[in-house]
């Protein structure tokens, strides 16, 4: 009963996170729409620019994918503290920051790369800290020295630990591929988006370094 009530708490919170996306989406969509950075296109610092997120985007994938190897079903209810919960308490989540500020780079722009790597930070750091409390409230001492150990968010290579075997949920880590994906779809409508503004307004109308 404890637990499901925890769960129920987690559910709401995930809720939370959701309709916290769909409204920075909102926000950011005229930025994204009327704004560009100080680069033409084509030109080889916004192709570089581009070319960087897009490895972003990439690692973002691969991130979260790896992430869900060892946590896929088990979040919460385990204390994993393997791969790369060895390093950083929330591999999922800064691979989720990867991923928008890779995002943020097709604009070519580091002023709107820098607010979507803000929101997603404001949008997930509610979350961690409910997440954070009920890995308290469930295991204890336990976390409470896997906390003091690992860093919330900064990964720390110097202390990877790994295991020699995985449970692995198919599903779960098909489902989360599936879902990172959606990243790499958005990285030919943001570049879309710069082509669209020069033939259609002949420039941004606004320039963001």
């Amino acid at each position: 009963m404890f637990d499901a009530t925890i769960h129920h708490a987690l559910d709401r919170t995930q809720s939370r996170r959701k309709l916290r996306i769909r409204l920075a989406a909102l926000v950011s969509l005229p930025l994204v729409l009327l704004a560009s950075g100080p680069w033409g296109i084509a030109s080889w610092q916004r192709e570089a620019m581009e070319d960087l997120g897009l490895v972003l985007v990439f690692l973002a994938i691969l991130g979260r994918s790896w992430s869900t190897l060892y946590i896929g079903g088990r979040k919460v209810r385990e204390l994993v503290t393997a791969g790369p919960y060895s390093v950083t308490r929330n591999p999922l989540y800064v691979s989720s920051f990867l991923a928008a500020a890779g995002l943020g780079a097709q604009t070519a722009s580091l002023t709107i790369t820098l607010v979507l790597l803000l929101c997603a930070y404001a949008i997930f750091l509610p979350v961690v800290r409910d997440e954070e409390k009920a890995l308290a409230t469930l295991h204890g001492a336990a976390f409470d020295r896997y906390r003091q150990m690992v860093p919330r968010f900064l990964p720390r290579p110097s202390l990877w630990r790994d295991v020699g075997a995985l449970c692995v949920d198919p599903g779960r880590w098909r489902q989360t591929v599936l879902d990172a994906l959606f990243f790499l779809a958005f990285v030919p409508v943001l570049r879309g988006i710069g082509w669209a503004q020069v033939s259609t307004l002949g420039a941004p109308l606004v320039r963001l370094f």
